[in-house]
């Protein structure tokens, strides 16, 4: 089969086709195709040469709008233009959530992203669920970040449960503050990256950035904040029901997890996985989901989080199988 795709004389060629052709190599790779180009014009022949032609059109209009095209931009594209799924280039694009202390501007890079973006400037409270690396709890703090420096909000506070410690930090040195450092890390990293070390750590002076575990928000009302829970999965159904009744007026909750790396002792229920059970449906709250074609980390994260879910899946029909096969007697 053969297909032949014109290339506007406004692209530029070394942007399409990457470095020594890695970008054209990585669709004929997935597409079972060869590509030849000559006078502008693209002859594709091979197993699907139409969905190549299909990609490589999505990689000329993404390359309209951005004069670059990293691997972590070209899978995503190449697997949503395979999946048959649609994606706005141009709204995204055009979707700056805010700029960090370098002037950088952060936009969501996924369809699910700008679907959760637009959620939380909708919604009073937003559940982001997937895996790591699709970038929830980083365009959660972004938000709240502009939110506060539009002086929609006072203050932002940012928790998750220590798990690891039992929610009993007292056997560590130091005092709370650095106690539970090292298990909020991961809010400090998104705050420096967007805010600068410096300002993020004069607004933490000033109370107006508090990151606290979730053991020391009992008793509170939150109002006129932007308050994100961060690694969700591992509350229980009793914090989980504590930190949402948290949220004062003129307050904006975001909740963030991975129902797929739970931590908590087992038989005991997760927060979050009982809260898209008990909230769905209810007025003012949304559901956010993430799979693995949003990871924006490196290409490797994919196919890891892709290689246990198959485990995963054979694991449980193996033993689906094991229990047939008992209760059948054989």
């Amino acid at each position: 089969m053969e297909y032949k795709l014109n290339i506007p004389d406004e692209i530029n060629i070394q942007g399409l086709f990457g470095n020594y052709d890695a970008n054209i190599r990585s669709v004929e790779k997935f597409t079972g195709t060869e590509m030849n180009l000559r006078d502008g014009e693209l002859t594709i022949k091979g197993r699907d040469p139409e969905l190549a032609a299909r990609i490589i059109a999505r990689l000329i209009e993404a390359l309209s709008l951005e004069p670059e095209l990293d691997s972590q931009r070209l899978n995503y594209l190449i697997e949503m233009e395979a999946g048959g799924k649609t994606y706005d280039e141009r709204s995204t694009s055009r979707d700056v959530v805010c700029y960090t202390h370098t002037g950088k501007p952060l936009r969501p890079k996924t369809q699910a992203q700008k679907e959760y973006v637009d959620n939380i400037r909708q919604a009073d409270m937003v559940f982001g669920i997937g895996p790591a690396g699709t970038g929830k709890t980083y365009l959660a703090c972004a938000m709240a970040i502009n939110a506060f420096r539009n002086k929609e909000i006072e203050r932002i506070i940012l928790t998750r449960p220590a798990v690891e410690a039992g929610e009993r930090l007292g056997f560590l040195p130091g005092d709370m503050q650095e106690k539970v450092d090292p298990y909020l890390r991961p809010l400090y990293d998104a705050l420096y990256d967007v805010l600068g070390i410096e300002a993020a750590a004069k607004l933490r002076e000033k109370g107006a950035i508090e990151v606290v575990p979730l053991a020391y928000m009992r008793g509170r009302t939150l109002d006129n904040a932007y308050i994100i829970l961060d690694e969700a999965q591992n509350t229980t159904r009793e914090q989980m029901k504590m930190f949402l009744t948290r949220m004062g007026f003129n307050s904006k909750v975001v909740v963030t997890g991975d129902i797929t790396q739970i931590d908590l002792p087992s038989g005991t229920m997760s927060g979050l996985k009982e809260a898209q059970r008990v909230l769905k449906g209810v007025e003012g709250i949304r559901f956010n989901y993430f799979t693995e074609v949003d990871v924006v980390r490196h290409e490797l994260v994919k196919r890891i989080i892709r290689a246990y879910e198959s485990f995963d899946n054979k694991s449980k029909v193996r033993s689906s199988t094991s229990k047939g096969n008992k209760v059948s007697g054989r």
